[in-house]
């Protein structure tokens, strides 16, 4: 078994958005829930995984941390996220559900046999990628220590 790198420490990423309410139906029909505690009328917290969360953040909170200006992501990235599910299936499901919310599909599905993923951009152009990763592909990655990103 690998222990973590940095057992405790927790993912909070931050993205800004148009519409509260929309990015929170979006990522609701992809299966993501918000925790109560850190959602309000400015922002949500959608959780990821155990220890990661992703903070939707209406255009102005993001603006009060923030110490440049917001990039237009029709024009500009400057980041793509990425999860992963738990079988190719699931992949497909979520990319279909996401496409169905008003997401817009990146790229095809890309198949390296060990790996399999799909990328969409959700209403607000925000680049996602869900993946697909074999259990024993991970569990080399695991000891071996190439833990690199997966995209």
């Amino acid at each position: 078994m690998t222990t973590p790198a940095h057992p405790g420490r927790m993912l909070f990423v931050n993205i800004p958005v148009a519409d509260l309410e929309r990015s929170k139906a979006f990522f609701s029909k992809l299966g993501f829930t918000y925790d109560p505690a850190f959602t309000d009328e400015t922002a949500a917290c959608m959780l990821v995984g155990e220890q990661a969360f992703v903070m939707l953040l209406g255009r102005e909170t993001f603006a009060q941390y923030a110490k440049l200006p917001i990039a237009d992501p029709t024009t500009h990235t400057l980041a793509l996220y990425c999860f992963s599910v738990s079988t190719r299936d699931e992949v497909d499901a979520i990319s279909a559900a996401a496409l169905a919310a008003g997401g817009t599909e990146a790229d095809g599905a890309e198949d390296h046999g060990f790996m399999y993923s799909r990328s969409f951009f959700d209403p607000d152009g925000h680049g996602w990628q869900v993946m697909w990763m074999d259990p024993a592909a991970q569990a080399l990655a695991a000891s071996t220590g190439d833990a690199g990103a997966p995209a």
